[in-house]
């Protein structure tokens, strides 16, 4: 064994260990675990902290020594093989990061409980499991780990089994979930025949040298993923699940918002080389991304509970992701991950405090600043500005187009920003030194995808299509759903004395009942103890 093959073997055992050490401590029996409670709730805690400190040493390992693949042992085409690169060292990190917070908070938040030794048990075991499709190497064992994943999330959401809104939420979930499960073994059984192989290198590297002659089958396995990652990531009409999971501890919510939910966008940039090869199925996801995110945007606007609420708000920002990637902008979408998983955690472990902190926060004096005709003039304004930035930094619609709808929305939601801000009772010049720092923002946007394409340039594909009319209309039209979404939000104090505005704000506090008519459907497919 040479110099080169042990630092592989060494790299590749130093990003199992991760998942290995969570694993474990989630296989300790749940009457051990519940007969200690906090005594194991601290042992979860300490696991935990050894993971993020053993991913770290991975992260070091993968920068000094590049890329590693290591397959550790193989039978036919299934293997139990190790991907390390850029991408998952950097969620390996953020992951394990997240399960040093949540199994931290759980030891204070369920001090007492009975179930508090088996509830972090779970905790341990879903966060493995997370750990363990982050490194994954080869398409079986990513099914594999996902499988697990939604499995023990399982366990998390029926901790509260006397209660009936948590058990249906579970049950809605889970029911999903199995149908996500039956898209992924789809993708197994078309790429072994398309391919020949599950190994992730050898996908890539096949997929990367297709040619129109040989695209064949390609296309229903991008579409199979695609509709994988919006099952798993609550895409409309798939979502309602989401946010009525709020009946589960709070540290579940915290780890399913900020990691688990991510899983599909991990799915789509991982295995971004074999998707962008279907221009088709990346439309789709644009598509069905924007509405999601524009539609839980609106819902999230009329939720008074702030659970709710931040549940609403990680369905709308999945519905972004799921656009970004369908744009091709994968490294923005691995930057979002990143900023949203850190965010939605803290939301969710601080909670508690969002009420205080928003009485504390400034409010819009009750009418807009202007007529809305100016705010769609300042808004199309903000669009032009976010493309004289990105020249700047080489940014093109030949070659970027993706990037520029999306730095658009970007701006344009900063510009909204502002004029909330020109509304309120606070000095005008705050107001000007707001579009000072705006204009620092969007160059710091650009900037940080630049980073990113630099960082991830080597393992993401730069998604650079031939568009047609139709394309740039779809761009276009997202672009002015987003508009129309923040002149309405502008308009909210004019409108909500308005009958008809008030029959549609009762509608959106419903989720337009979306979630009614799946609730139906889950009720009519529950079989007897289908959900212990």
């Amino acid at each position: 064994m040479t110099n080169t093959d042990i630092s592989q073997l060494l790299i590749g055992a130093s990003a199992l260990v991760p998942s290995a050490l969570l694993i474990a401590a989630g296989l300790v029996p749940s009457k051990t675990a519940n007969a200690t409670g906090r005594s194991f709730a601290r042992f979860g805690s300490t696991v935990a902290s050894a993971a993020f400190a053993a991913a770290l040493l991975a992260m070091v390992g993968c920068i000094m020594a590049g890329p590693v693949h290591h397959v550790f042992f193989s039978v036919g085409i299934a293997s139990f093989s190790v991907h390390v690169d850029t991408l998952t060292v950097l969620m390996l990190t953020l992951v394990a990061f997240l399960g040093v917070v949540v199994t931290r908070y759980s030891i204070n938040y369920l001090d007492g409980d009975p179930n508090q030794g088996g509830f972090v048990k779970w905790l341990c075991a879903t966060t493995g499991s997370v750990l363990l499709l982050v490194v994954s190497g080869n398409l079986a064992l990513f099914a594999a780990a996902w499988i697990a994943t939604s499995l023990s999330l399982h366990q998390l959401l029926t901790f509260y089994g006397d209660r009936p809104a948590a058990v249906s939420a579970a049950w809605k979930k889970f029911l999903i979930s199995r149908m996500g499960d039956a898209c992924l073994i789809g993708v197994l059984i078309l790429t072994a025949q398309k391919f020949g192989t599950w190994e992730f290198t050898e996908l890539f590297a096949q997929s990367s040298a297709l040619t129109p002659e040989t695209t064949g089958g390609i296309g229903s396995i991008a579409v199979l993923l695609v509709a994988c990652a919006m099952l798993k990531s609550a895409q409309f009409p798939f979502h309602s699940w989401l946010p009525e999971t709020m009946e589960s501890p709070t540290p579940v919510s915290a780890l399913m918002h900020a990691g688990i939910i991510n899983a599909g966008g991990f799915l789509i940039v991982r295995l971004s080389p074999i998707i962008s090869q279907s221009p088709a199925a990346l439309n789709v996801l644009a598509l069905v991304g924007a509405f999601t995110a524009l539609f839980a945007s609106v819902v999230m606007m009329t939720q008074t509970s702030i659970k709710r609420s931040l549940a609403w708000s990680t369905v709308s920002q999945m519905g972004f992701m799921m656009l970004q990637c369908g744009l091709g902008a994968f490294s923005l979408a691995v930057l979002h991950i990143i900023a949203h998983s850190l965010y939605k955690a803290h939301a969710f472990l601080s909670s508690g405090n969002v009420v205080s902190m928003a009485q504390a926060a400034w409010r819009p004096s009750g009418k807009p600043a202007a007529h809305p005709v100016l705010l769609v003039a300042i808004l199309a304004l903000s669009g032009g500005f976010s493309w004289l930035v990105g020249s700047l930094f080489g940014v093109t619609w030949a070659a970027d187009a993706g990037v520029l709808v999306l730095a658009t929305l970007f701006v344009m939601a900063q510009a909204f920003l502002l004029w909330n801000l020109w509304g309120t009772k606070f000095p005008r010049r705050l107001a000007i030194i707001g579009v000072l720092m705006a204009g620092a923002t969007a160059t710091l946007w650009f900037a940080l995808h630049a980073g990113a394409e630099s960082l991830l340039g080597s393992v993401l594909p730069h998604y650079t299509p031939v568009r047609h009319a139709f394309e740039y209309g779809v761009m276009g039209l997202v672009v002015l759903l987003f508009m129309s979404v923040l002149v309405l939000q502008a308009q909210l104090p004019i409108w909500a004395e308005k009958p008809g505005f008030r029959a549609l704000y009762v509608h959106a506090s419903n989720g337009f009942y979306v979630g009614a008519i799946a609730q139906r459907i889950a009720q009519a497919l529950k079989l007897p103890k289908a959900t212990a």
